[in-house]
C-alpha cells in the first residue's frame, strides 16, 4: 500500500522543480509539495499530444461505495478489474516523487513512521492508471509485493520505474504489460525513521 508520499523541491532536485514550476506558470495551478495525502493535487506525467508531459491531477478515484477514494491498484490484478481494466490498456501515467512513506508496526497501538527512498537517486517514479471525471483527472498508484529491502515493514510498495523504463510504461502497450508482469523485485530502496 502506498497512502502517502513526498514531492520535495529542494534546488538540487532539478527535475521536480521544473515540473511543478511548467504546470504552476503554463496551467496555473497550484501544485502540493511536502508530505502529499490522497485528494491532493500533484504532477503525474502522461502521454498528451503524442508528448510526456507533466499534467496536474487529483490522487484517487472516487469511490465506489459513494465516499471516499481508492488510492492504489494492485499490479498483479488492475488489469482483470473493471475498475482499472480500461486504465491499463490507455491510460497509464507515472507520478514522480521523491520518497514514500509507510509505517511499521511496533505494538499493538504504536506505529513507527518510515520514509523511503531511492539510495542513489533524488526522483523516484512510481507507475500509475489514470481517469478522466467531470472535475477533471484522477490517478491511483499501482503497488506489489515487497522486495527484500520492505519486507520488515510492509508487505506492499509502490511499482517503481527506472527512469528508463517511464516511455515504456506510458507509451507501448506491450512494454507496460511486460512491466506489470514483472513488478516484483523492483529496485532497493532505503528508508529512514521519520518520527
Amino acid at each position: 500500500m502506498c497512502g502517502r508520499f513526498q514531492l520535495m523541491t529542494d534546488k538540487d532536485i532539478k527535475e521536480i522543480n521544473w515540473i511543478i514550476s511548467h504546470l504552476e506558470e503554463e496551467q496555473r495551478q497550484k501544485i502540493k509539495r511536502g508530505e502529499i495525502f490522497p485528494t491532493n493535487v500533484v504532477p503525474v506525467l502522461m502521454n498528451r499530444n503524442r508528448q510526456i508531459r507533466p499534467w496536474p491531477m487529483i490522487w484517487g478515484f472516487p469511490h465506489f461505495k459513494g465516499s471516499g477514494v481508492i488510492i492504489n491498484a494492485r499490479s498483479e490484478t488492475a488489469a482483470e478489474k473493471a475498475m482499472f481494466r480500461r486504465s491499463v490498456r490507455q491510460f497509464r501515467c507515472v507520478i514522480p516523487g521523491t520518497g514514500f512513506f509507510e509505517w511499521k508496526k511496533t505494538g499493538e497501538k504504536t506505529k513507527e513512521k518510515y520514509l523511503i527512498h531511492m539510495p542513489e537517486e533524488s526522483v523516484l517514479y512510481m507507475a500509475g492508471l489514470y481517469r478522466e471525471y467531470e472535475e477533471g483527472g484522477r490517478f491511483v498508484i499501482l503497488t506489489t509485493e515487497a522486495n527484500r529491502s520492505m519486507e520488515g515493514i510492509h508487505d506492499r510498495m509502490p511499482l517503481i520505474l527506472k527512469k528508463p523504463e517511464i516511455r515504456s510504461w506510458i507509451r507501448d502497450d506491450h512494454g507496460a504489460l511486460q512491466l506489470l508482469a514483472d513488478s516484483r523485485g523492483r529496485p532497493e530502496l532505503t528508508m529512514e525513521q521519520t518520527g
